[in-house]
């Protein structure tokens, strides 16, 4: 069976304390096997046993695997604060610069706001890893990926068989077709050969020869019976 090397999967479970996990797998065609991981924070203990997993499941392709902890009604990418003391500091420092310089400071909130630092996201807390449960997310996960690799792999396959069909076809055509192009090549040339001679003997032993020669060049018999080995070679690689 051939597998498409475009996949995606996801999965989630619900965990004891009421957190959700969410497990996403995205692969894309790749030489060889490439694993990113992306674990909630404080996870990253836990990210050798899931490229394990990745590898054991996976032999191709560039893999990207997140996974999220989430908790039902909270906002997972934090809040927003106000470090005061840095907020207080630049206004200090601006009114200082103004006095010094002789310049009228005109600042408001908003542009307070704007300056680095004055306003940060403050994350929740770090979720306890649970390593049983993502080991299970992970697992379904992949297997929803193998799953849509095979089932476009099938496709696939549908679509490649049809092609090789169609080749074979043109191939039966063109063999069909090769004995009566021999003999319109052999007359065209003879036809030339007549109209340069322009009454001049022609030697016919010789014509024959070189007639010969070149029927020998124009024979594809050997070209067919190579593509028809292609093609067979390609359909045992695409039963394995």
């Amino acid at each position: 069976m051939i597998r498409s090397m475009t996949g995606y999967g996801a999965a989630e479970s619900e965990l004891p304390d009421g957190r959700v996990l969410r497990a996403e797998v995205r692969t894309v065609n790749h030489r060889h096997l490439s694993t990113s991981v992306r674990l909630p924070r404080g996870w990253e203990g836990l990210e050798r046993g899931v490229v394990e997993k990745v590898r054991a499941v996976l032999s191709r392709g560039s893999v990207s695997l997140s996974v999220r902890c989430e908790s039902p009604g909270r906002d997972e990418d934090g809040v927003p604060a106000l470090d005061r003391e840095r907020a207080r500091r630049y206004v200090e420092l601006m009114y200082e610069a103004g006095t010094e310089l002789g310049l009228e400071i005109d600042l408001g909130v908003e542009a307070l706001a704007r300056l680095p630092g004055v306003l940060r996201m403050e994350g929740p807390p770090a979720a306890e890893p649970d390593g049983e449960a993502l080991r299970a997310c992970v697992e379904a996960a992949l297997r929803e990926v193998v799953a849509m690799r095979e089932a476009e792999g099938r496709r696939l396959e549908v679509e490649l068989r049809a092609s090789l069909g169609r080749i074979l076809a043109e191939v039966g055509a063109i063999e069909a077709a090769a004995p009566a192009r021999l003999l319109r090549e052999r007359d065209r040339l003879r036809e030339r050969v007549a109209a340069l001679a322009d009454g001049v003997d022609v030697d016919e032993d010789r014509l024959a020869r070189e007639i010969a020669y070149l029927a020998e060049r124009w024979d594809i018999a050997e070209e067919i019976v190579r593509l028809r080995s292609h093609v067979a070679l390609f359909e045992e690689g695409l039963g394995g």
